[in-house]
């Protein structure tokens, strides 16, 4: 193959690979929750946001919820969800007085997935982004998910397990019937050892040798 060619392909993909920016604007308590997750998780709030949406909108549980506001007809999975034109668009509409602005990346299948959703609720892709993050963010199964890859990510098999044992002993006939999760066990911890997140094996580590 001519070596022009070979730069031409890799040149398209470059292209293809790489990822576009949006700029939702969200409410101030949602930038907060997301900057406080950023920063128990050590993790680039782009990112956080990313990785929460891509999530969003491959769950049914946020797309039911978001289905409501559907304006036109949306396709999930084997699902058709049907539209209505003469619900109220939420374009101009805000969960809050105080909104900001955030930025975070899409591949462009996410960006274009994202695009389909805009399209449902006849907003634009970054209405439809701010949208799909507060419902994915309120999805305990989700939050919980990325909590717990985190701590996978950082911890060897030995301490997950230990992690485990310790929430299902927290779970297990809670007198106060709640339920604690990864996320709430992985802030509690946190607060408790008072330590920076920069290593966060050590601070589970700690954490776990203190209360043996």
């Amino acid at each position: 193959m001519a070596r022009e060619e070979v730069t031409e392909i890799k040149k398209r993909k470059t292209r293809s690979d790489k990822k576009r920016d949006i700029k939702p604007t969200i409410s101030l308590d949602l930038k907060n929750c997301i900057y406080q997750l950023s920063y128990i998780t050590n993790t680039p709030v782009k990112d956080i946001i990313e990785t929460l949406c891509v999530k969003g909108i491959h769950s049914r549980k946020v797309i039911e919820y978001l289905s409501q506001y559907f304006r036109r007809s949306y396709e999930f999975k084997s699902t058709v969800y049907m539209g209505d034109p003469e619900k109220e668009s939420l374009q101009r509409k805000y969960s809050s007085n105080k909104n900001e602005r955030v930025t975070t990346r899409f591949t462009n299948d996410s960006y274009e997935a994202i695009a389909q959703l805009a399209n449902a609720l006849d907003v634009t892709p970054s209405k439809a982004t701010a949208l799909l993050l507060d419902a994915s963010i309120r999805n305990t199964n989700l939050l919980d998910a990325f909590v717990k890859k985190h701590l996978h990510d950082h911890l060897d098999n030995n301490r997950m397990k230990e992690l485990r044992q310790v929430l299902k002993y927290i779970n297990h006939k809670n007198p106060y019937d709640e339920e604690i999760s990864w996320f709430t066990l992985f802030s509690f911890i946190l607060e408790e050892v008072k330590e920076s997140t920069s290593n966060v094996k050590n601070v589970i580590i700690n954490w776990l040798d203190k209360h043996r």
